[in-house]
């Protein structure tokens, strides 16, 4: 198992010793299986680190409800999740499961066992029964009133595994690698594990709304965002009466799959057709596409404010379409109070498209559907908007009374994970 500080890979993900990710094996002696979290940046939270690990352990809990009902306990720098149904398969999901909740750096699925030597000898002997190739023992002792240190538990364990199976020692890159964790009160024996999201624990950072959009962007915006700690909700703009319901069965979906982050995700969708007739109507010409979007930013601001949320979301990425341009960024800046937050501005197409496919969103993205982004848009749109343009246009629209009817118009769902349920 990597250390702490070295479980990120540098796109920001968890990284995986894929040779040793394998599942606990048969029970060991007097042991019980559970699931061992190890936390990321919630253990450089100083004073406030106590608040950051309640969180994190109502997100656990709230996450596996509908699996089984368990105990998480705190300790210093992990968790430990246990339950009465404490089955193989059933710690297999639980930690499965755990993963996705953000803040989690690791779900070892380990077992738990008597706090001496040769309880932890014996659960190292069946979990390393039937393997093949070269191996390792990682120790590590967090109560240092244990009788042997780190060093002389690696090799009084590794050498009985040596002698049972006759594999041999491998300190460097092994086939697997056999950690065990001495505690409070038990150790801990597994080896590998499943990566986990890292990042901070959804609702820590306050609440925002998305603009959710059909497209590839706005998913990994939202997902950044909630690995940043920021609980949020999803507004979506359909080009309805117009265009038929497909954007808001995929809206639906990406929401739907984006709520094993969270839970507890809601979606409004706004019917926009009607608006973007008006917005065409006013002669806006190559300014269509800006102020349709600042009109959407002023209705999202809006139901933000309702919603008590602090910011809006989006996922503009500098220059990656002609209208994302430094000026027109300015210019949709300008139509609202509450700060927008871009966590893609500086990304390409390709690293998008990348966590897309790893948070499972991009296959959904890819479905065909009429975008109400291009609905009576102009052939060219302009790159270097003017707020006074803007402004004019809106005062002829009087857009904030507009603003104010779509808002009222919205429709909630509520995506769950898991649920395979039409909108």
């Amino acid at each position: 198992m990597p250390p702490l500080d070295t479980a990120i890979a540098t796109d920001g993900t968890p990284a995986v010793d894929t040779a040793t990710a394998a599942a606990p094996g048969r029970p060991p002696v007097d042991g019980e299986p559970c699931v061992l979290i190890k936390l990321g940046e919630v253990v450089l939270k100083g004073k406030n680190r106590e608040l950051f690990e309640k969180r994190l352990a109502d997100n656990i809990r709230a996450a596996i409800r509908p699996i089984a009902r368990v105990e998480v306990i705190r300790r210093h720098g992990v968790m430990v999740v246990r339950t009465k149904d404490a089955t193989v398969a059933t710690v297999d999901a639980l930690a499965e499961r755990i993963t996705d909740v953000m803040g989690i750096v690791w779900a070892h699925r380990a077992w738990r066992v008597g706090k001496d030597v040769e309880s932890v000898e014996r659960a190292a002997l069946e979990l390393m029964a039937g393997r093949q190739g070269t191996f390792a023992v990682r120790s590590r002792r967090r109560d240092k009133r244990f009788p042997l240190t780190s060093t002389e538990l690696d090799r009084r364990v590794g050498a009985a595994i040596a002698d049972r199976y006759g594999l041999p020692v491998r300190l460097k890159g092994p086939d697997h690698t056999l950690s065990i964790e001495i505690d409070r009160d038990e150790a801990f024996v597994f080896s590998g594990g499943l990566p986990g999201q890292g990042g901070l624990p959804v609702g820590m950072s306050g609440r925002g709304l998305v603009l959710m959009s059909g497209g590839i962007d706005s998913p990994v915006a939202a997902y950044r965002m909630m690995r940043r700690g920021l609980r949020v909700d999803y507004l979506h703009f359909s080009g309805m009466p117009f265009t038929g319901p497909e954007s808001i069965y995929k809206a639906y979906a990406l929401v739907r799959e984006l709520d094993r982050f969270q839970g507890g995700s809601r979606l409004f969708v706004v019917p926009f057709g009607k608006a973007q007739q008006q917005i065409k109507s006013s002669g806006a010409d190559r300014l269509a596409v800006i102020a349709q979007r600042r009109l959407m930013l002023r209705t999202g601001e809006l139901l933000a404010r309702r919603l008590h949320g602090g910011t809006l979301i989006t996922g503009d990425a500098l220059g990656q379409v002609s209208s994302q341009t430094l000026a027109n960024i300015t210019a949709l800046d300008d139509a609202v109070e509450l700060p927008i937050l871009r966590p893609l501005i500086g990304m390409d197409k390709s690293e998008i498209m990348e966590q897309a496919r790893r948070i499972r969103t991009l296959s959904i993205s890819e479905l065909p559907d009429e975008d109400c982004c291009t609905l009576l848009a102009p052939r060219r749109a302009e790159t270097r908007a003017k707020i006074d343009d803007l402004r004019q246009i809106e005062k002829r629209l009087d857009v904030g009374e507009l603003a104010e009817q779509l808002a009222g118009s919205v429709q909630e769902h509520r995506p769950v994970y898991g649920d395979a349920g039409a909108a």
